[in-house]
């Protein structure tokens, strides 16, 4: 048995280095690298580099059909050379676009649907060692196929795979999915009552 006083756990309790200086040294279309400069009394001054998202958070979107498939797409990833299944996601392409649009317009150009209900349930630091960028995850109900667009050279027209629950539940047990938002996605959505994000 710990003699140690319980302490609730404070995410915003003071802070133990101090920031002296930072500067952007990456600016892109997806994200914006700063320099930071900090310091403790321990151990001096010391530099990191720290990701920030140029256009709000990422979102990623879990949708189900009426017969209960879950669309998942076929992605070529550049930094890691691989392929990977994916719930429909990316990023706001200007600053003005709110990120329940950027769910609904991710939705309609990587899996070819649209929905009548989005549903925000969770939203997660993607990185948080080196990022300071978040990731929204939505809910889509209520699909109706719709024509899809040309989404980049990497990747121009992904296939969209359709599975049930069970089927991409056992695709992150054994390792097939390795998208870590597609994971926080479906495993939300398989521990929730009567699967059922929108509860």
């Amino acid at each position: 048995m710990s003699n140690e006083t319980y302490r609730r756990f404070d995410p915003w309790r003071v802070s133990p280095v101090k920031e002296d200086s930072r500067h952007q040294v990456v600016a892109s279309h997806y994200f914006n690298v700063d320099e930071v400069t900090l310091s403790t009394p321990q151990a001096g001054t010391f530099q990191r580099y720290v990701l920030q998202g140029s256009n709000g958070d990422a979102v990623g979107v879990i949708a189900i059909t009426d017969d209960d498939r879950i669309p998942l797409v076929e992605q070529y990833r550049i930094p890691t050379h691989r392929w990977t299944l994916e719930i429909p996601g990316g990023h706001a392409t200007s600053p003005d676009e709110k990120t329940p649009d950027v769910a609904a317009r991710k939705l309609r150009e990587e899996a070819g649907y649209t929905a009548t209900r989005l549903t925000p349930f969770c939203r997660f630091l993607d990185a948080p060692s080196f990022a300071a960028h978040h990731t929204s995850l939505f809910y889509a109900t209520g699909l109706k196929p719709t024509d899809r667009g040309s989404l980049g050279p990497e990747t121009p027209r992904p296939d969209v795979r359709l599975f049930t629950l069970d089927e991409a539940y056992e695709m992150v047990v054994n390792g097939t999915i390795v998208d870590a938002k597609t994971i926080i996605a479906l495993l939300r959505l398989y521990t929730a009552p009567g699967h059922n994000l929108g509860q």
